[in-house]
Formats: C-alpha cells, structure tokens, sequence
C-alpha cells in the first residue's frame, strides 16, 4: 500500500546499520546509507524521535539464539562489527536499541521507549529487509503502531528475500514508499 499520511507522533527505527552488517548487500548500502541519513536529517528537522538499532552478543555468544537454525554460535565477528555506521549523523539524545535476535522489540525497551513518546506510527529501514527489519515490522504490527516502509532505505543479502518482504509481507501490514515520499509526508506535518 502507497503512503497516504504520517501520525504526528512518528518516529523513525533504522536497524542494523553497523559495520559488519552494511556489507555485501542487495541493492548496494551505500544508496541505503545515503537514503537513511536523509530520513535522519528530515526527522530531526521536525523534532521527531530517531531510533538506532544495532544488533550484538556477548563475547561468550552466551546471549546469542541457540536453535538448530542459527548461525552465530559459530560464526566469529570482527571487533567493532556491532559499531552503528560512523557516517549517520546521530546525537546522543537520540534512542539507542541493542538487539540479541531479528525483532529490535524481543528482549529491549524499544516498545516503552515508543509507548512513553506517544508514539503511534514507525517509520522502518535498515538492514537486513527479509530479517532484521521484517522481524522488528512484525511486532511492531502485533503491538497496534502504524507502519510506513521506506523501501529505498532497506536491504538484503538476498535479493528475492529483499523483494518478497517489499512486495508480499510490507503491503499487509503497512505502507510502503521511497525516501523522497516519506520526507514530503513529514513536511505536511507542520
């Protein structure tokens, strides 16, 4: 579904732009990069919240998932792969999320943190489409907020995953639309 509108209270969720996650990518993350510092830029030019979502274990993985399934008990990290992307103009004030699975809800404060803003619609991109940012658009919509995908500020390492989330699962639960459309939605705003 297009954008039709943005709540008052929306705040933006990036997930996972960090280092070892914003790599062999499809689309490129650069154009992702580029497209979430300009949601960051418009966000905070309307005083609304910035969420930045990254995802790391213990050193111990001891916090890490531990079905059949997963990977990261045998997978090793480079130091600093968990850092958020030094190029995204964040401040401080903003909201800072670690994530130990896919959804940035399972585990953390980021439903408090949302609820004690008044917040009611989320704006999502990141990385990985299919897993980190379809895992948090799950719960997010299983917890009654309005969801906007900006489509042209997500990817994947797997292009058919990428394109099933944008065009078979976001459509269901949200709406859908690129950088540009969503920057002209928060102007109405004012």
């Amino acid at each position: 579904m297009a954008i039709t509108t943005l709540d008052q209270r929306t705040a933006l969720v990036l997930i996972d732009l960090q280092k070892g996650v914003a790599q062999n990518t499809v689309p490129p993350a650069a154009g992702v990069i580029a497209n979430a510092i300009s949601l960051i830029t418009a966000f905070r030019a309307a005083k609304l919240p910035i969420v930045a979502v990254n995802v790391s274990f213990a050193k111990d993985y001891a916090d890490a998932l531990k079905t059949r399934t997963e990977e990261k008990g045998s997978r090793t990290f480079n130091d600093g792969w968990d850092q958020l992307l030094p190029e995204l103009p964040l401040q401080p004030d903003d909201i800072y999320i670690t994530k130990h699975n896919w959804s940035a809800f399972y585990g953390t404060d980021l439903d408090l943190q949302l609820r004690r803003r008044g917040i009611t619609n989320i704006v999502l991109a990141g990385i990985a489409t299919s897993i980190g940012v379809e895992g948090t658009a799950r719960s997010a919509h299983e917890r009654a907020y309005n969801l906007t995908f900006a489509k042209d500020a997500m990817s994947d390492r797997s292009l058919p995953a990428h394109e099933h989330s944008l065009q078979v699962i976001f459509p269901r639960i949200g709406e859908t639309g690129t950088t540009v459309e969503i920057i002209e939605q928060l102007k109405a705003l004012k």
